[in-house]
């Protein structure tokens, strides 16, 4: 039956680990929360908050109460065998998040039997009070004259003498205060872990009541003579078998105490007890957690198994110096109440807020950033290419401008924008041309009027995607240049021209094409749209292209059309 009992809590067990094992392990706290903190501490809370206090204020954690089922076991002169049933509770609260205190309440049952005959048992008031003087024992003992070893009343230690088989039942009551120590919780490579390993200690009182099963059901002694005979030649399994088919489980003798020699309360003894153990609890939520524990308790009285007696190899009976002791070993449920408090300290990581500092900062006190400008034009040392002189404009770069691209920059440059037929240019930035142009819009020089074609040289062409009239940053580069060379040219015009006009989707799109170019040149580039000849719907090319080349001299066309389809027209 034992067993069996076994099995099922070892089963409970493994359910409820599997489970715990599966469940997340919630985050710390957040420190900053101030309806954690309970209101005696809170002026400390406020100087954390205000950068006057390094540490933050203890917050308010919960109390954990829990339930145990287990088995205890004596260790006394009589070996101890499996019992049940075995239950507890406690409650606990942290004091920090390594020390602890609980209050426990044990109760438990205990039994146990010897597997060797005893023949001493006068010694002990629990047998004498039920066998009698029957020619088992006598009060004093003496040799024969045949030198055998008799009682007073004639009957000899002898084969023939029946033994008794020393047993015991022992209920106990145990209130202890216990001091815990959490041994895992500070971790140095995890904020949280989903066990916790503990020791504890404590002082408290035991009640207890030991019977031994002195009589069967009819109120006679056991007659053990089948088992005694040749006992020395069965096996302990066979002696414990034969004697659980012959007893009882009455226990209806009350054993050896101390009488009133001890404390009393309803009866049973009391003694003062000392208690240490260790124990494991598995997470299995925020709430709940499940726990392995063994204690051992001492008690100071040899009389927990009711025997203080030892067989002495002539048959005499010799008192014993050493005092019983009892273990029990459980396993529970503990539960964590309380609102508006964390978990208890002993699942918290006192660490996990300082590292989370450390990562991600953000009660931190940090200084002020101080990145270096040694040339004061807005842009710090580590990105400047060159010292740039006082009150002069300069790119992302830290590079002073220079528009025209004549080697003078903007800020010392007296003419902005200098031609390129009319550079090099002088320290102010001032071009010369070789020969005065014969006219306001001669675009060449030396004499000579040179054709815009010679001056804008080849001009690239803009892609665009498919069925899309959107500019890409390498046709917005493109068109970057053909703008500075339509800036040193004042006198060049430039025709646009897209392709494709099989039917109205491709004259729109075509028309798209030529528009998105133009703007594009006009809105970002700062140049004029008479510069500009809008030139679409044109055969012999690219759907998805648009050229530009060099107006002749004396083409002139519209800067701007009304798009030929506008239902269809796409929008960027």
């Amino acid at each position: 039956m034992a067993s069996k009992k076994i099995l099922l809590l070892t089963g409970m067990f493994c359910l409820l680990a599997s489970y715990g094992f599966s469940q997340r392990v919630g985050a710390s706290y957040d420190v900053k929360d101030s309806s954690l903190v309970p209101s005696k501490r809170m002026p400390q809370h406020s100087e954390f908050l205000n950068g006057t206090q390094n540490f933050p204020a203890k917050p308010r954690n919960q109390w954990e109460i829990g339930l145990k089922l287990g088995m205890m076991n004596v260790s006394g002169d009589i070996p101890s065998q499996l019992a049940f049933p075995s239950f507890g509770a406690h409650v606990r609260k942290a004091f920090g998040y390594i020390f602890s205190m609980r209050l426990e309440y044990m109760y438990g049952t205990a039994k146990g039997r010897t597997f060797n005959p005893a023949n001493n048992f006068f010694k002990n008031p629990a047998w004498t009070t039920n066998l009698g003087n029957q020619g088992y024992y006598a009060p004093t003992r003496q040799l024969s004259a045949t030198g055998e070893l008799q009682y007073s009343n004639g009957t000899s230690f002898s084969n023939g003498e029946e033994p008794v088989y020393y047993n015991y039942k022992t209920k106990a009551h145990d209130l202890s205060l216990q001091g815990v120590v959490t041994l895992n919780n500070i971790r140095f490579h995890k904020s949280k872990t989903g066990f916790n390993f503990y020791g504890f200690a404590g002082i408290g009182a035991t009640v207890y009541d030991t019977k031994v099963n002195a009589l069967n059901d009819n109120g006679n002694k056991y007659d053990y003579t089948t088992i005694s005979v040749n006992s020395i030649y069965k096996s302990r399994k066979d002696t414990y078998k034969e004697l659980k088919e012959l007893q009882d489980d009455s226990y209806e003798t009350a054993a050896e105490n101390q009488g009133t020699r001890r404390p009393k309360l309803f009866g049973n003894t009391l003694k003062p007890s000392g208690t240490l153990g260790v124990g494991f609890a598995f997470k299995l939520s925020n709430r709940l957690n499940l726990a392995i524990e063994d204690r051992h308790t001492f008690i100071k009285d040899d009389l927990l198994d009711g025997q203080r007696w030892q067989e002495h190899a002539w048959g005499d009976a010799v008192l014993t110096r050493d005092f019983d002791s009892y273990n029990y070993a459980s396993i529970g449920l503990n539960i964590n109440l309380g609102a508006k408090a964390v978990e208890p300290l002993w699942w918290l990581n006192p660490l996990d807020y300082a590292y989370s500092e450390i990562r991600n900062p953000r009660l931190m006190r940090l200084p002020k950033p101080v990145l270096p400008d040694s040339d004061g034009d807005g842009v710090t040392d580590q990105f400047d290419q060159e010292q740039t002189p006082a009150g002069c404009p300069v790119d992302s770069h830290g590079v002073t401008k220079d528009t025209d691209g004549d080697g003078v920059p903007d800020c010392k440059d007296k003419e902005l924008i200098t031609p390129t037929y009319c550079q090099p240019v002088d320290a102010d930035g001032v071009g010369k041309c070789p020969v005065p142009c014969p006219s306001e819009d001669c675009p060449g020089w030396g004499g000579k009027k040179d054709d815009c074609a010679t001056l804008l040289g080849a001009l690239p062409s803009v892609s665009f995607a498919a069925n899309n009239n959107k500019l890409s940053d390498d046709a917005k580069a493109v068109l970057s240049t053909v703008a500075a060379k339509l800036r040193n040219n004042p006198g060049c015009n430039v025709v646009v021209i897209g392709y494709c006009s099989s039917n109205k989707k491709e004259q729109q799109l075509s028309w798209d094409h030529v528009n998105a170019v133009i703007n594009y040149m006009v809105e970002k580039e700062g140049l004029s749209a008479d510069r500009f000849i809008f030139n679409y719907g044109q055969e012999g090319g690219d759907c998805n292209t648009v050229d530009l080349r060099a107006a002749a001299e004396g083409e002139n066309g519209p800067a701007t059309v009304e798009p030929p389809h506008p239902n269809l027209r796409k929008k960027n």
